[in-house]
């Protein structure tokens, strides 16, 4: 057994499919791994099942909390808790000033929190090493989902990306594959470039809702409102739109659905359709990013005299 995290102390708070494979990489790492709000993992001499946070955070030296994080009120998604784990001031006290946080997104709360008590967090959502690998889950879930949904096939479809980063790059290219007609709508000129060299329809988002006019299928990949009812109006008959932004999206929900539009917001597909791939993909940055926050505490300590 591989023993690069020997000994490391590691809490795992809630999660979903994701973590059923993440923790079991852990282990065979060499971690000793306290979780709670996730089924029992068994007998394994390096493993905890912790029955409350107090117990799982203390004397650990690094925190996974799921990707989401928490909501405004502290609380863990965790899918399989009986009962709901809440991050408050109290467990935070509990925690060592050493402690590194790994999470998804880091919303305000969280931010709060760690802030109270001087934690490092460390964001992996926005890293390109997880958000490359995860498009590839994001971008087979939205084009599921497109095929339970339109009446048509794919190929031949006429597919609208919205944004041009690491998910609509993938998502662009795998629709392309299977046959689509791809169009791109990008804000900066050099993704444009990008999209048209790949063999995309470039377009500005001045020329959305001339798009939307001929489109079968929007895909949303912009954390931001675009697809406003100014442009929903512009849509013809029987559009979809899959919208993979974080909640709240950036589509306007309430004008779509007064227009006739079937517009679903789908963030996280990757936890959804993929938790194997998604979970086994935390597997393989979380621990190099340990390796590297351990390499320099020891460094920094060298660095003391101590």
């Amino acid at each position: 057994m591989c023993s690069e995290l020997k000994g490391i102390p590691i809490a795992v708070i809630g999660g979903d499919d994701r973590e059923l494979y993440l923790v079991p990489e852990l282990l065979k790492l060499g971690a000793i791994v306290r979780v709670i709000g996730l089924p029992q993992f068994g007998q394994h001499s390096m493993i905890q099942n912790c029955e409350s946070l107090h117990e799982a955070v203390r004397d650990v030296r690094f925190i996974i909390l799921p990707m989401p994080g928490i909501d405004e009120n502290g609380r863990v998604r965790a899918l399989y808790s009986p009962v709901p784990l809440v991050l408050d001031e109290n467990v935070m006290s509990g925690i060592s000033p050493e402690t590194v946080i790994f999470v998804g997104v880091a919303k305000p709360r969280l931010k709060e929190l760690a802030q109270y008590r001087n934690l490092k967090l460390i964001e992996l959502a926005d890293m390109d090493e997880v958000a490359i690998l995860n498009s590839i889950p994001s971008a087979e879930g939205a084009i599921q989902m497109a095929m339970e949904e339109l009446p048509i096939t794919i190929h031949g479809s006429r597919s609208v990306v919205l944004g041009f980063g690491r998910t609509g790059m993938t998502l662009a290219r795998v629709l392309a594959a299977m046959g689509a007609k791809v169009s791109v709508v990008a804000r900066k000129a050099s993704d444009r470039a990008r999209a048209y060299e790949m063999g995309f329809e470039p377009l500005t988002c001045l020329q959305l809702g001339e798009c939307l006019a001929v489109a079968d299928v929007v895909y949303n990949t912009v954390p931001a409102m675009v697809l406003g009812r100014d442009v929903l109006e512009c849509a013809k008959p029987g559009l979809l739109i899959i919208d993979l932004a974080s909640a709240p999206g950036g589509t306007d929900f309430s004008a779509a659905e007064e227009l006739g539009i079937k517009a679903i917001l789908a963030p996280g597909l990757p936890g959804k359709v993929a938790p194997k791939t998604a979970g086994l993909i935390l597997a393989k940055v979380i621990p190099d990013l340990i390796r590297q926050e351990m390499l320099t505490a020891t460094k920094a300590c060298n660095g003391s005299g101590n």
